[in-house]
C-alpha cells in the first residue's frame, strides 16, 4: 500500500466532509459528530487543525475564504482541490479493497496475559464482558433509534453500515471472550495447568 502524504484517518473525515461544501474547521468538527464520523475516527479540535495544515500543505484543499459569526473570530473556509478529491477516492477504494493488519490492544493484552495468573485474568475477562454487554446494548439500542424515530424520517440504511460493523466487531469480540473466560475457569484451555503451575513458583 502506498503511503499517505497525510495518513491521519481524520483526513479522510476532513476531506469527506468538503466533498459536501466548503467549510471551517469548527464546522469540520460539528459535520462530523452530527454524521458520527466520531464512531470512525478520533477527533479532537487539536489533532483537527494539525490535518487541516497538513492537507492544505499536500495541496488537498484550500483556503478559499473568511467567516465570521457575531463577535467569534474571522474562520479560514476551506474547499477541497480536485488533487484532494482524487486522493479521497483513492484512499477510500484501498481501505474497501485491501485488508490490513491492525493492532488492537485487546491482541497486545492476550498475547502477554500469561505475565499475570489465571484467576486474575479470569477476573478481568470477566470484567470486560460486563462493560462490552453494555456497550452491545447500547449500540443496538442506538442502532433501533436511527431505524425508528418516531415522528421523523427514518436513517436510511446506507448511512448505518459503520455502525452495524462496530456492533458486528463487538458481538464477536463479547462471544470470544466469553468463551475463552469459561475455557479458563473450567480448566479446558490447553496449558492452563501449566500455566498456573509457572505463576506459583
Amino acid at each position: 500500500m502506498p503511503r499517505r502524504k497525510v495518513g491521519n484517518p481524520l483526513a479522510l473525515a476532513v476531506l469527506s466532509c468538503l466533498c459536501q461544501r466548503p467549510m471551517h474547521p469548527y464546522e469540520m468538527s460539528l459535520t462530523m459528530r452530527e454524521q458520527h464520523h466520531d464512531s470512525a475516527v478520533k477527533l479532537n479540535f487539536g489533532s483537527l487543525y494539525a490535518v487541516v495544515e497538513a492537507l492544505a500543505k499536500a495541496g488537498f484543499i484550500v483556503p478559499i475564504g473568511e467567516s465570521r459569526q457575531g463577535g467569534r473570530p474571522q474562520r479560514t473556509v476551506y474547499g477541497i482541490t480536485d488533487a484532494g478529491r482524487a486522493e479521497l477516492h483513492d484512499w477510500l477504494r484501498e481501505l474497501l479493497s485491501q485488508p490490513a493488519k491492525e493492532y488492537p490492544l485487546l491482541s497486545a493484552g492476550l498475547t502477554f496475559m500469561t505475565a499475570l495468573p489465571p484467576g486474575e485474568v479470569l477476573a478481568h475477562l470477566r470484567l470486560r464482558i460486563g462493560h462490552l454487554e453494555e456497550s452491545v446494548e447500547q449500540a443496538r439500542a442506538q442502532l433501533r433509534t436511527f431505524r425508528e424515530q418516531p415522528g421523523t424520517a427514518t436513517v436510511a440504511e446506507v448511512f448505518l453500515v459503520e455502525d452495524e460493523y462496530q456492533l458486528a466487531i463487538q458481538e464477536a469480540e463479547l462471544t470470544f471472550v466469553r468463551r475463552l473466560a469459561d475455557r479458563i475457569a473450567d480448566g479446558s484451555l490447553p496449558g492452563v495447568a501449566e500455566w498456573a503451575a509457572f505463576r506459583t513458583r
